[in-house]
C-alpha cells in the first residue's frame, strides 16, 4: 500500500479476543459438572489443583478452577463460573463462583470472604 492510499483509507480497527469466549459476553455462566478431577500447575508449581469439566447453559463444555480449600462437588452438581484463569494451569480460564448453587462456601475462612462465600464468623460477647 502505498502512503497516498494509506491517507485515503481509514486505519482498520483491531479485533480484541475476549478471553472468556465461553461466556459469550456475559459475567456469569450457569452450568453442570460432567467431571471432577485434578490437575498438575505448570513448573516451577507443584500441586494437585482442583478442576471441573463443566457443560454450560450455552452447550459449551469448558475447564474451570475450583477455589479454595475443600468442596462438596460431584457429577451433576450446578455450578456458576466466571472468567478468570487460573495461573498456573494451562487451558483453565475460568473460575467456578464459591457459595452459589450447589458449591457451599470455604469452611472457617477468615480474610477475603465474599471471594470464597464464606460467612462471617459469630464474635463472643
Amino acid at each position: 500500500m502505498t502512503l497516498n492510499q494509506s491517507m485515503r483509507q481509514k486505519p482498520k480497527k483491531k479485533v480484541k479476543l475476549s478471553k472468556s469466549p465461553a461466556l459469550e459476553g456475559c459475567y456469569q455462566r450457569k452450568g453442570v459438572c460432567t467431571q471432577i478431577f485434578t490437575a498438575k500447575p505448570k513448573k516451577p508449581n507443584s500441586a494437585q489443583r482442583k478442576v471441573a469439566r463443566v457443560k454450560l447453559t450455552t452447550g459449551k463444555t469448558i475447564t474451570a478452577y475450583i477455589q479454595g480449600e475443600g468442596h462438596t462437588l460431584q457429577e451433576h452438581s450446578v455450578v456458576l463460573v466466571k472468567g478468570g484463569r487460573a495461573q498456573d494451569l494451562p487451558g483453565v480460564r475460568y473460575k467456578v463462583v464459591r457459595g452459589a448453587y450447589d458449591l457451599g462456601g470455604v469452611v472457617n475462612r477468615m480474610t477475603a470472604r465474599s471471594r470464597y462465600g464464606a460467612k462471617k464468623p459469630k464474635t463472643k460477647k
